[in-house]
C-alpha cells in the first residue's frame, strides 16, 4: 500500500436505549500488522475527530481485477450463472480494525473495515449493539459470493383480499432483513431503516469511488428491487416473517454494523424515494444486476458496465435505460412511511410558513439527545438561528454542511425526530 493516498474514517457512537450520543468511547484502529494507525474518544456528540487512513491507489478500484479460481464451495451456489468458479484477486482499499471500549466497559469490535484513497467511509457504533463482534466480508464486485437465481422483473400480485395492503409503492419506514437463505430458520433478522438498508446494500456491492451517475444508476436499480419485494409483499406472502433476506443468490448484499461511505450515502438521500418501473406500469420493477465481468445476463444491470458507461458521459438514465429497456422510467413513491410531512420545497434564510415551522420544532426535539444543536423559537422565519442549527445537525449526521434545508436533509431531520420521539416514549 502505498502511503500517498489516504482515505478518512468517522466514528459516531451512539447508546440503543435512548438515542443519545455515546460519550466517552475510546477507539483504536489497527492496522492489517496490527499496529495502532489512529486512537480517539468520543466528544458530548458521540463522534471522534475523523482519521486520515492510508489507501492503495484510487486506480485499483477503477479497473476490473484479473480473474482467479474461487477454491470455496459455497452452497447457496444456484449453478445458474455463466462462470461460478471464477473470482477477482487484488484489494483495491485499506483494511483496518477497530476496538471501541465505552465507560461502562462494554467492547464492540469491528473486523475489516474498508478505506478507499478519497472516500469517507462512516461507521456508526451502537451500544450495546445486536452483534458486538462485526465482520466486513469484502464486497460482491470482488467475487465469491452466490450468483442471483434468475426471476421476472415483475410479479403477479394476489387478488385485493391477499397480502398486499398498499394500493400504491410508498417507502417504508424500517425494512427487516433476514441474514441467510429464506428457509434458514437459525439466521438472525435485522430490523433497520429503508434509507441504511440502502446505503449498506450499495456499500455492500459496489466500489465508492466510482463516477456519481454510475453510483446513482446502481442505487436506483438497489431501491427499485427492494420495494418490488416491499410492495408484493414477497416473503411475508410465503408466510416468512421479513422483508428481504441479504443471500445474494435471492436478493442483495447487506451487513449488519458495517462501515457505509459518504459518497454513496450521499446519493441515497437524494433519491431514496425513488423507482424504476415501466410505462403504463405502477409495479417497482425487480431490477436484477450481475457483476458484467464474471457474470453477463442480457436484460440485467451490469455494474462494472454501469461504470464504464459513466465514464463516456451517460447520465444515470441513460445507463438504466441501455440495460433495462427504453421505456423504463422513474416514479416517484407517493409517501414515505413514519414521516410527519412530505417535503415541502427548498428551505433557506428568509424562508417562511410551515415547512419552516416543522424545521424548528423537529429541531429542538433532536437536540434533547444532542445538546449542541441550538434551541429555536418556532416562529416560522429562516433566520441565521435555523441556519446553524441546521449547520450543526448537518455536521453531526455527516451530510453536506450548507446550512440549508434540501430534500435529503428535510427527510434527514424527519427520520432522527421520529426515532428520538419514539425512544422518549418508550422511557
Amino acid at each position: 500500500m502505498e502511503e500517498k493516498y489516504s482515505g478518512i474514517l468517522r466514528i459516531s457512537a451512539f447508546i440503543t436505549s435512548n438515542g443519545r450520543p455515546a460519550q466517552g468511547v475510546r477507539v483504536t484502529v489497527t492496522d492489517d500488522s496490527g499496529s495502532i494507525a489512529a486512537e480517539g474518544i468520543t466528544d458530548r456528540e458521540g463522534i471522534v475527530r475523523p482519521f486520515a487512513l492510508a489507501a492503495p491507489s484510487p486506480e485499483e478500484s477503477l479497473t476490473p481485477p484479473p480473474l482467479t479460481q474461487d477454491k470455496t464451495d459455497n452452497n447457496e451456489m444456484s449453478g445458474s450463472g455463466t462462470s461460478d468458479a471464477a473470482v477477482f484477486s487484488g484489494m483495491p482499499y485499506g483494511v483496518y480494525q477497530l476496538s471501541a471500549v465505552s465507560p461502562d466497559g462494554q467492547t464492540i469490535t469491528v473486523s475489516d473495515i474498508q478505506i478507499y484513497s478519497g472516500v469517507t467511509s462512516l461507521q456508526s457504533l451502537i451500544f450495546p449493539g445486536q452483534s458486538d463482534d462485526i465482520n466486513i466480508p469484502s464486497p460482491v464486485i470482488m467475487g465469491g459470493f452466490p450468483e442471483k437465481i434468475p426471476e421476472s422483473d415483475t410479479k403477479k400480485l394476489p387478488l385485493p383480499e391477499g397480502t398486499v395492503v398498499l394500493p400504491r409503492p410508498v417507502v417504508p419506514g424500517l425494512i427487516v432483513v433476514h441474514a441467510g437463505v429464506p428457509t434458514d430458520t437459525s439466521a438472525a433478522d435485522y430490523t433497520v431503516s429503508f434509507k441504511d438498508y440502502i446505503k449498506n446494500v450499495a456499500s455492500s456491492e459496489i466500489y465508492a469511488t466510482w463516477p456519481r451517475e454510475a453510483l446513482k444508476a446502481n442505487i436506483l436499480a438497489i431501491c427499485s428491487f427492494t420495494l418490488n419485494r416491499v410492495y408484493t409483499e414477497w416473503y411475508r406472502g410465503k408466510g416468512y416473517g421479513f422483508t428481504i433476506t441479504n443471500s445474494t443468490a435471492y436478493d442483495q448484499a447487506f451487513v449488519y454494523g458495517r462501515n457505509i461511505f459518504s459518497e454513496i450515502s450521499d446519493v441515497v438521500d437524494e433519491v431514496f424515494n425513488l423507482y424504476i418501473t415501466r410505462e403504463g406500469l405502477m409495479q417497482p420493477l425487480l431490477t436484477q444486476y450481475c457483476d458484467g465481468i464474471r457474470v453477463r445476463r442480457s436484460g440485467w444491470l451490469s455494474q462494472w458496465g454501469s461504470k464504464e458507461l459513466a465514464d463516456q458521459g451517460y447520465n444515470a438514465m441513460q445507463i438504466l435505460r441501455y440495460y433495462y429497456g427504453r421505456n423504463i422510467m422513474l416514479r416517484e413513491a407517493e409517501k414515505v412511511e413514519g414521516i410527519p410531512q412530505s417535503f415541502p420545497g427548498f428551505l433557506s434564510q428568509g424562508s417562511r410558513g410551515e415547512g419552516v415551522r416543522t424545521v424548528q420544532r423537529q429541531l429542538n426535539v433532536i437536540s434533547n439527545n444532542f445538546p449542541l444543536i441550538p434551541k429555536l423559537a418556532v416562529d416560522g422565519i429562516y433566520g441565521p438561528k435555523t441556519a446553524a442549527s441546521v449547520r450543526t445537525f448537518q455536521q453531526i449526521f455527516n451530510l453536506p454542511v450548507t446550512g440549508t434545508v434540501g430534500f435529503s436533509t428535510w427527510y434527514s431531520i424527519s427520520d432522527i425526530y421520529v426515532a428520538v420521539t419514539k425512544l422518549a416514549e418508550l422511557n
